[in-house]
């Protein structure tokens, strides 16, 4: 197993945990991120933060791998997140709604390119955004 690899399943693992310390630290300061729900993210304190949101609404999350692949620097997963929102929910708009203590299941990929100190620099995740609202109730009846 790699650096990569490494630093992926600690940051699954943090994330996991809600471990807010930790997750900061896996990131450089000058990292970016993009996400389907917080957009393009710059800097450490901006990851920890859209990490801490997700964390808080779904505070006792699991993840089960589905792939796990690792190509030089960079790590890629594929799995899928489960739990329950017991949480308040932030949207992108700063609204705030709360928890709907429903349980999700979101199949997703990450990916993390990791720098020559062992930080991501890189991080890109994907998933069904309208699929994770749907499972939340708060998408309206179709």
């Amino acid at each position: 197993m790699g650096q990569a690899r490494e630093v992926m399943d600690r940051l699954t693992a943090a994330i996991t945990t809600a471990d807010s310390k930790a997750i900061a630290e896996l990131y450089a300061p000058d990292a970016v991120a993009v996400t389907p729900d917080g957009g393009e993210l710059h800097g450490r304190d901006d990851i920890a933060g859209y990490w801490r949101q997700m964390t808080e609404a779904v505070p006792d999350g699991s993840y089960e791998s589905v792939h796990s692949y690792e190509i030089g620097n960079t790590a890629i997963d594929e799995g899928i997140f489960r739990g329950r929102n017991t949480g308040p929910i932030q949207l992108p708009t700063g609204e705030t709604l709360p928890a709907t203590q429903k349980e999700i299941s979101i199949r997703g990929v990450d990916l993390a390119t990791i720098d020559d100190t062992g930080h991501i620099v890189d991080y890109r995740l994907y998933f069904d955004e309208m699929e994770f609202l749907d499972q939340l109730g708060l998408l309206p009846p179709t």
